[in-house]
């Protein structure tokens, strides 16, 4: 039995979510689509999508398993203007369920059908602007990354899924390699990448960076602006009647290849307040990357973290320090085998991941082994962290068309 209204569905034992303020984004995305399609002399049109399937089994119980469902239709269309301009759009939507079987409480299920990214882009051959529920990312870390501003994706997910922004994104590709990026975000009131404080409801949030050729490889600034929600803090700045925060971050990365790989990204946020407790945040990483020349090739990846939280710009507060390292090697063309390991210093814990892989032409078979802390200390991704706390073994087929 199935009961609906006009802002979500509801299933049995399960809630499927599909927020109204969506339906409406995505009459609008439709209606470009279909103006785009009917004025179009030259377009491409393509529908594709993933389909994964995944079960995990913790060694703490294994007579409760866990069972996940991912689907992700993705519908595009390109049109050439001229020779050297294009417009795009892409939309897609993230249909995913997972069931936790409980054999004394019964089956726990949940589902959600939500919008996964839409946007428009104008673009040339050295600029582009996009507009819409988009991705974006930047920097030189891999596994441990300070930059990790707006998105979450986790090196330990095969499917590399991460939430996207809504706001609009102007890059510009000089000749020489170097770039600039100029960013405007609204809408987004949810916490993303490290973020602790949510924004502000009905606030524009905004940003640039700029990237520039060093040597054998490049060194990059960036800037960001956001006004946080201080009422939704733990902090009870509420009572003393602040409606706003200003929030500055500051970074610096740059990436060579010097016979190694070689990266750094170091970051600074400060929010303008001295009724919260550590105003100022830090967080560096260095790393390297190296190819061995053994059988296929065997790629090593290290970075070392330190994040510090205090009162003063330069004090010292709270902190914390993680080393990863991840190893890739491939046994053939269809098998390839990856781990992945981080240390906690600061509570002195291993979080341990091996991942077998094999592909074909459409289908994927991941085998994950996991060996980690009850409590996880490393991303800001309580779903993900919960399956993967403790000991167990995971099995995930995805299927591309």
């Amino acid at each position: 039995m199935i009961r609906s209204n006009l802002s979500s569905f509801y299933l049995i034992g399960g809630k499927v979510k599909t927020p109204y303020s969506q339906f409406a984004r995505l009459m609008i995305m439709g209606c470009l689509i279909l103006f785009l399609v009917n004025s179009a002399s030259s377009q491409t049109l393509e529908l594709k999508g993933l389909l994964s399937g995944w079960v995990t089994v913790n060694t703490q119980d294994i007579s409760k398993p866990q069972f996940g469902l991912y689907y992700i239709p993705e519908f595009s269309i390109k049109k050439s203007l001229t020779q050297n301009y294009s417009i795009d759009f892409d939309l897609s939507l993230n249909v995913n369920g997972t069931a936790r079987l409980r054999p004394q409480e019964g089956t726990q299920t949940s589902g959600e059908i939500r919008l996964y990214r839409m946007w428009g882009r104008f673009s040339s051959s050295q600029f582009e602007a996009r507009l819409g529920l988009q991705k974006i990312n930047f920097g030189s870390a891999s596994l441990l990354r300070p930059l990790m501003w707006f998105d979450r994706i986790d090196p330990r997910d095969p499917l590399k899924l991460t939430d996207g922004v809504y706001g609009i994104l102007l890059r510009y590709y000089f000749l020489n390699n170097a770039n600039i990026w100029i960013w405007g975000l609204y809408g987004n009131k949810n916490t993303k990448g490290w973020e602790f404080l949510s924004t502000r409801a009905r606030s524009v949030e905004f940003g640039g960076r700029f990237q520039h050729p060093v040597g054998k490889g490049e060194l990059a600034l960036t800037y960001h602006h956001r006004q946080i929600d201080p009422n939704q803090s733990l902090f009870g700045l509420d009572k003393a009647n602040v409606s706003s925060v200003p929030e500055d971050r500051f970074a610096l990365d740059g990436k060579w290849d010097i016979g190694i790989g070689f990266w750094f990204e170091g970051a600074l946020t400060h929010q303008s307040s001295e009724l919260l407790p550590h105003p100022w945040q830090k967080a560096v990483t260095v790393g390297f990357d190296y190819t061995f020349g053994l059988g296929s090739g065997l790629i090593l990846t290290g970075e070392y973290f330190v994040y510090t939280s205090s009162q003063e710009v330069l004090g010292s507060g709270d902190s914390m320090k993680f080393s990863a390292l991840s190893m890739n090697y491939p046994l053939g063309i269809l098998d390839n085998l990856s781990c992945i390991f981080y240390y906690d210093w600061k509570n002195e814990n291993l979080y341990s991941f091996l991942n077998w892989r094999r592909t074909y032409d459409q289908w994927i078979i991941n085998v994950i082994g996991f060996w980690n802390p009850k409590l996880f200390q490393i991303y800001q991704n309580p779903a993900e962290n919960g399956i993967f706390a403790g000991k167990g073994i995971q099995i995930m087929v995805i299927f591309n068309h």
